[in-house]
């Protein structure tokens, strides 16, 4: 299951994390989001040596401005602490595979 991630956990979760980490930025009200969150919940199950991470970017807006989120779903991939790729819209799982190995 994909993590709940807030600015109170971001640090252990996100930047000390040793696996490739995938952050879903994300919105109650957003129909796309609604669509994205059971790919990204089955693509949590089946990578387990990934570290999938939901933030909500109502309650979370320090950390959506940090990494200037302007639409959502938007996806970000950070490894050893560093944003290395990103999406904008919905993805498959395969496209969500693709984005985390670049």
């Amino acid at each position: 299951m994909a993590e709940v991630v807030s600015k109170d956990n971001f640090e252990e979760l996100v930047i000390k994390s040793e696996k490739p980490v995938l952050l879903d930025f994300w919105a109650s009200w957003c129909g796309p989001c609604q669509s994205q969150t059971p790919v990204i919940e089955e693509f949590s199950k089946e990578n387990p040596d990934i570290f999938v991470g939901k933030v909500n970017v109502d309650t979370e807006p320090e950390l959506a401005m940090k990494y200037k989120v302007m639409s959502i779903p938007t996806l970000i991939v950070i490894k050893n602490g560093e944003k290395v790729a990103s999406k904008v819209g919905f993805s498959t799982k395969e496209e969500l595979k693709k984005l985390v190995e670049g």
